[in-house]
């Protein structure tokens, strides 16, 4: 970006307990405890998409000049990479500006990776209805059902909880919406390591994954050394 003529600033990097959030269910009680739902990363991330210093560094140039900035960054998008998506679809990216540019540099062949990325990561409208459908996760969301129900968080399953989240929290200030969501999702996780809920939504999760890359093992297999090889390459760095 400087050698176009910009300024750029590095954003932030998930950690490991932001990573946590957004699984199907909670089960990690502790976790629970600090973060809740993963309401501050939520807020951290918005803060960031409002004020982080490339956000306000590309606003504060002139049109012309911010055109050129995002073509710089992003590149040409009437120049693209295309690939057709297993379950159906397509996804397309500019081959050209300068986070192809550095994706190049880390993972040897960026049109590769791109294909082998996107391939391996878009399965899981393959096989997540299975999963919900198969008696095993059926019958371990019920018990977690009746746990919740006898501690008085009556609720049918994860889901229903992820798609009420923000009603249960209407009208708090931040301080109660913090407080409630975390003593939910302590509920949700004790009930979750009672019923076994999260290790069997693990387990079925690698198992109906690694079934469905059976037809994908080609692209899976560049997919792995291609990230091993960009992971040496950053560690040189």
């Amino acid at each position: 970006m400087r050698r176009e003529g910009f300024r750029y600033w590095p954003g932030p990097v998930a950690g490991i307990a932001e990573r946590k959030a957004g699984g199907y269910v909670v089960d990690d009680a502790e976790w629970a405890r600090r973060y809740g739902y993963g309401r501050s990363f939520d807020i951290a991330a918005e803060k960031a998409r409002r004020s982080h210093p490339n956000v306000t560094y590309a606003k504060a140039l002139p049109e012309k000049e911010r055109i050129r900035y995002s073509r710089a960054l992003d590149g040409d998008f009437d120049d693209t990479l295309t690939v057709e998506l297993p379950s159906g679809g397509s996804v397309r990216t500019p081959r050209t500006g300068c986070y192809a540019e550095a994706r190049g540099q880390l993972y040897g062949d960026y049109p590769s990776w791109f294909r082998a990325r996107k391939t391996v990561t878009s399965l899981t409208p393959l096989y997540v209805p299975r999963i919900l459908r198969d008696e095993r996760l059926v019958t371990a969301v019920k018990a977690w059902s009746h746990c919740m129900e006898d501690s008085g968080k009556p609720f049918e399953s994860p889901d229903e909880i992820r798609r009420q989240r923000a009603g249960l929290i209407k009208g708090m200030s931040e301080s109660q919406a913090r407080k409630a969501e975390s003593a939910l999702a302590v509920t949700e996780a004790e009930c979750a390591r009672k019923t076994s809920l999260g290790k069997i939504a693990r387990a079925l999760e690698k198992e109906y994954r690694e079934r469905a890359l059976r037809d994908y093992s080609k692209e899976f297999t560049t997919y792995q050394r291609m990230r091993m090889s960009a992971l040496e390459r950053a560690g040189n760095l």
